[in-house]
């Protein structure tokens, strides 16, 4: 009779346990966003070729809107690759940095050639949404702003973790661009 007792509880915890495994997969499914993103943070140096014309309104546009609030900036070919939706991954580009003498390693903006301007704006979106789930965020610290900017056929991104650098200047950039094109929200 005890023997039987004891493997009744132990079937009985055995069946707990099984039921608790299960409603906590259940639990952590419900609250997966719908649409999760794969993760698309490339390593440096596997860039998509310079964008050529095709920035060249766009790389215009920022460099006299960082010169009217006092940033100098230069296109570079220093290897720079941000954390990037699935759209902008492979999208042609120009990288542009802002003179930063205190914080040399950072400052840097990128320009994506889309096809069209309703490509630039889906990719935009697609790298907004990319960003604001788990799957993005993870590449970014806890507080970083970000400035999405579509110009024509051309999307605009500079994100930063203000007071993070020594360079008070990197704190300027993302407002220095704000009245470039039309906006696009990264969610918080």
């Amino acid at each position: 009779m005890r023997r039987a007792n004891g493997r009744l509880q132990r079937a009985a915890r055995a069946a707990l346990l099984v039921s608790l495994a299960l409603s906590a997969a259940l639990s952590a499914a419900a609250c997966a966003p719908a649409y999760v993103p794969r993760s698309t943070y490339p390593p440096i140096g596997s860039t998509p070729g310079p964008a050529g014309d095709a920035t060249s309104a766009a790389t215009q546009a920022v460099l006299t809107a960082l010169a009217a609030a006092g940033l100098q900036a230069t296109v570079t070919d220093r290897a720079y690759r941000p954390p990037e939706g699935p759209l902008l991954a492979a999208a042609p580009r120009t990288v542009l940095q802002v003179a930063m003498p205190l914080d040399p390693d950072h400052g840097f903006i990128v320009i994506y050639a889309l096809e069209s301007p309703n490509a630039a704006l889906a990719a935009a979106n697609d790298h907004a949404t990319w960003a604001a789930a788990s799957v993005g965020r993870i590449n970014f610290p806890p507080g970083t702003r970000f400035e999405l900017r579509v110009l024509g056929s051309n999307v605009i991104l500079f994100s930063w973790l203000p007071g993070s650098s020594p360079d008070a200047r990197n704190d300027q950039i993302g407002p220095a661009l704000e009245g470039i094109g039309q906006d696009v929200a990264v969610p918080d």
